[in-house]
């Protein structure tokens, strides 16, 4: 016989289904969540690199790139057009003051010095023989002078005499006035050789005076040739390292051709370049930051070259620590160069994420275990930090490493 059922037992079985299926929906969506959990991307804290929203001061920089070069680097160049004998040296060979580096062919040049050097002994002796033939032609004719002048002394001589006879009715008219006569033109034939000799004087000295500048003219071709055979005997001009070398023996070079290269490795500069739109912020004076790795040495700005060139200015750091252990020839840099101050702005460390004034995506701590995507808007920047116009206020922790791999996330978990 059945037994019917009673209403507090229907409800408790209602209850118990009811509860059954609470906990199986719960136990799903534990489930879901733990699922969604574990899909959802994460990143190890260990490879970011965060920064804290700070309030401060920025030195507002422009950043170049630079290369580090020997401070003092000479540049030795052939002198003439010849070949290479011998080397005597090899890249990278430490030398000091006079350290022959190069044989250089130099056959053709000494015979050239040979002929020079006859040629300006032949002018020498052109010159001297000159003034000797000139000596005597004035001398000679400054005695015609001296003779004229006796022969004037004694015809005047005559003169007063004639006309004294004249006077006393011994002499004749005829006789005075011939006298006069013989007077006068002894008179005029000596002022014209006294003429004559201050004429030939003024040309001898015009004559000697050429002779004199060709002599020297030869002089100055010889002693230019005996320095270029001198330079052409490739020796170290300063004390240093040979960073390069010409050693193709046989090899032709022409006149001021580059055969070696002497520089000074234990002080630096840095050779750097900057877009032309920056070029008002670069100035000789300017503080500059170069960052040699990890390290930053501090430095002026020495010269700016004038003219752009590709759309580049290229400028010289003169650094303050030149001999720093870090600093090794060739090595590429960054450099920063100061043009002005903020004060009490909002900031964030710099990085390689920052490439100019402009708006960012970042990802910024929700928490501790979560990253959220956050557009920020970022200005000027110093080698050290990153002015921040919107997006973060002071104490946000941002990331500031490569997060290109998750450019399509808008949130991250951290592990």
């Amino acid at each position: 016989m059945d037994r019917q059922i009673t209403k507090e037992e229907k409800d408790l079985a209602r209850r118990k289904k009811l509860i059954k299926g609470g906990i199986i929906g719960g136990c799903v969506l534990v489930v879901g969540i733990i699922v969604m959990s574990l899909m959802r991307t994460s990143v190890s804290r260990e490879d970011l690199t965060v920064s804290e929203v700070s309030r401060g001061t920025i030195e507002v920089s422009v950043t170049a790139s630079g290369k580090v070069s020997p401070a003092i680097e000479e540049i030795i160049n052939s002198p003439i057009t010849t070949r290479i004998l011998e080397a005597y040296k090899r890249g990278g060979d430490s030398v000091d003051v006079g350290t022959p580096i190069l044989k250089l062919d130099l056959q053709s040049a000494e015979t050239d010095f040979g002929k020079l050097s006859d040629e300006q002994h032949m002018k020498a002796l052109q010159l001297e023989q000159l003034r000797v033939n000139n000596e005597t032609f004035l001398s000679d004719l400054a005695m015609k002078v001296e003779v004229e002048e006796m022969r004037l002394g004694s015809m005047e001589v005559n003169l007063r005499n004639e006309k004294r006879l004249d006077s006393l009715g011994s002499g004749t008219t005829d006789k005075v006035r011939q006298a006069e006569l013989e007077y006068n033109t002894a008179r005029l034939e000596l002022q014209q050789l006294r003429q004559q000799l201050a004429n030939e004087r003024r040309v001898k000295e015009a004559d000697l005076k050429v002779k004199e500048l060709e002599l020297n003219i030869s002089t100055k071709s010889m002693n230019e040739m005996r320095r270029t055979l001198e330079d052409a005997q490739i020796r170290s001009p300063r004390k240093g390292i040979l960073t390069y070398i010409n050693s193709q023996v046989g090899a032709q070079v022409g006149q001021g051709n580059q055969v070696a290269i002497v520089s000074d490795l234990s002080h630096f500069k840095v050779d750097a370049e900057i877009a032309d739109s920056y070029g008002d912020r670069v100035v000789p004076g300017g503080k500059a930051i170069v960052k040699v790795g990890s390290k930053r040495l501090e430095g002026v700005v020495s010269s700016v070259t004038p003219l752009s060139r590709n759309g580049v200015i290229n400028f010289t750091v003169q650094l303050n620590e030149d001999n720093d252990e870090n600093l090794r020839s060739g090595l590429k840099t960054d450099v920063y160069v100061m043009n002005s101050i903020k004060d009490d702005v909002l900031r964030i460390a710099s990085g390689s994420y920052y490439q100019g004034p402009n708006n960012y995506e970042l990802f910024v701590f929700n928490g501790d275990d979560e990253l959220v995507k956050r557009d920020v808007r970022l200005g000027e920047s110093s080698f050290e930090y990153v002015e921040v116009l919107s997006g973060l206020k002071e104490g946000d922790r941002v990331v500031t490493s490569s997060m290109n791999s998750y450019r399509g996330k808008n949130s991250l978990k951290v592990n």
